[in-house]
């Protein structure tokens, strides 16, 4: 049976988490800033809301991104290179998670980021915590991603593409801003192709949390994305 959690209930540990659902952990709690930040640092992460409570899994294997193993393809790299676009970090990150949530996903039916989701979400990055890479062409937002940084961990959340490669390029700068910050990996929660693409693999758990810990011993301050410049050399 799949543990309900009260307001102040803690979580169980992660061992418990139901494979066989995804690595459903718990069901309940709520979605304030303390209780998601808690969830991350020990691997757990909300997806989703039923009637209103909080979805938290901890899947195990983890996909994720180590920044040195990312694959900038020689098309991506050349996409990049041809800089007829403009990638801003935390200009507009309610309309980045809007249009995540509006984006069909391969096998999903409607979306997880729920109205409670993305309003818990933007009262993070309004907190300094959760930030956005961005991707604009003549104007337009074409193509993006959010997720949360705490300590040198980055957790990722969603991307979003409305033309070719827009997303790519958005992780492409979010990467060079990680390894520039130091940043040791990225929580990439559940496996993708497009993710395996980019250079993401799956680990174990117990990896997962052993580089968790090493990464998030300290938490430095809160910090606000929009004064750094994504003029990266490619």
């Amino acid at each position: 049976m799949i543990p309900f959690l009260g307001r102040l209930d803690p979580f169980p540990p992660v061992e418990l988490a139901r494979e066989d659902m995804g690595g459903l952990l718990a069901v309940g709690a709520d979605l304030a800033p303390d209780r998601i930040l808690d969830a991350y640092r020990r691997g757990i992460f909300p997806w989703g809301t039923v009637e209103g409570q909080p979805l938290w899994y901890s899947p195990d294997p983890r996909m994720v991104l180590f920044p040195e193993e990312f694959r900038l393809t020689r098309s991506l790299r050349k996409t990049l290179r041809n800089g007829n676009y403009e990638v801003r970090f935390d200009h507009d990150f309610p309309a980045t998670i809007a249009a995540c949530s509006e984006t069909a996903r391969p096998g999903q039916d409607g979306t997880w980021i729920s109205p409670e989701m993305m309003n818990a979400y933007i009262r993070l990055h309004e907190l300094g915590w959760a930030h956005s890479v961005e991707t604009y062409v003549e104007g337009d937002l074409v193509g993006g991603l959010y997720g949360l940084a705490v300590g040198r961990m980055f957790y990722g959340e969603s991307m979003f593409s409305r033309r070719s490669n827009a997303s790519k390029i958005a992780f492409a700068h979010l990467i060079r801003l990680l390894q520039k910050q130091q940043f040791g990996m990225i929580d990439c929660q559940m496996r993708t192709e497009h993710l395996a693409s980019l250079g993401g693999r799956e680990i174990e758990r117990s990896k997962f949390l052993g580089h968790l810990r090493a990464l998030t011993v300290t938490f430095p301050a809160r910090s606000d994305w929009r004064a750094e410049i994504s003029e990266f050399a490619w």
